[in-house]
């Protein structure tokens, strides 16, 4: 239900004429793959070391590599909500910040990560979300020198939101018992409502994950539909 209902309000509003997301998709599944192939690999390792698992009470019981299909369809369908605002938000405003402002921030973010990643390495799930995080903050600003960083950071404590009550009911906010639990020796056992703080970085490099080839394949594709375009206007009658 929290698949569902994550997905299907974006996918509907995708045919908007004024949004059409739905021209993205090829570009979103295409980047989405490979996004959640590296985040499946991780979730399976955490399960099999019992970082967090699975209340089977709130899954239909299908499973792949011990992770429910559920959890399968959570790499698609909530990163799937995510692009769609952040598309929406690129289609009706441009956030531009100044170089020095993007590079500053990126840089003490990343610090900051990279220092509480280090302080608590003996913590599985904190050590691996909050290094992995800054390492990509840093390859994305001074790496691959993407120009999409200043939106993406501008809307995400707007995906906060919808993220609050998403994971809030995962992890046991109104329920009798959580849909997934986790280990508190492997984090620093600080939650906000039942969320643990691990989860917000997490889903910040979730996105990142995401929108990194989410952006890349938007280009191919719209490089290809050009080509195509063009094509059969050189090969027409008297050029």
């Amino acid at each position: 239900m929290i698949n569902f209902f994550s997905a299907i309000v974006p996918f509907l509003f995708s045919f908007y004429p004024a949004i059409r997301f739905d021209k993205q998709f090829r570009a979103f599944f295409a980047g989405n793959l490979i996004a959640s192939v590296c985040f499946i690999a991780w979730d399976i390792l955490f399960t099999a070391w019992k970082v967090w698992g699975f209340n089977e009470q709130y899954t239909l019981g299908y499973e792949l590599f011990n992770l429910p299909g559920e959890e399968i369809l959570f790499f698609v369908c909530i990163p799937f909500a995510c692009v769609f605002t952040y598309h929406c938000f690129n289609t009706f405003y441009t956030i531009r910040w100044p170089a020095k402002i993007e590079r500053i921030l990126v840089i003490v973010l990343a610090c900051l990560l990279l220092a509480g990643g280090l302080a608590f390495i003996n913590k599985a799930y904190t050590a691996a979300a909050f290094i992995s995080t800054s390492l990509l903050l840093l390859a994305l600003e001074f790496v691959f020198k993407v120009q999409w960083l200043p939106g993406f950071l501008t809307i995400y404590p707007l995906l906060l939101i919808p993220f609050l009550v998403v994971n809030g009911i995962l992890t046991g906010t109104g329920l009798e018992q959580p849909v997934v639990w986790y280990n508190n020796a492997e984090n620093v056992s600080i939650r906000v409502l039942t969320i643990p703080v691990e989860d917000f970085v997490y889903a910040l490099e979730l996105m990142l994950f995401n929108l990194f080839f989410y952006e890349k394949f938007k280009r191919v594709f719209s490089a290809r539909a050009a080509s195509a375009e063009m094509r059969p206007h050189q090969t027409s009658p008297g050029r």
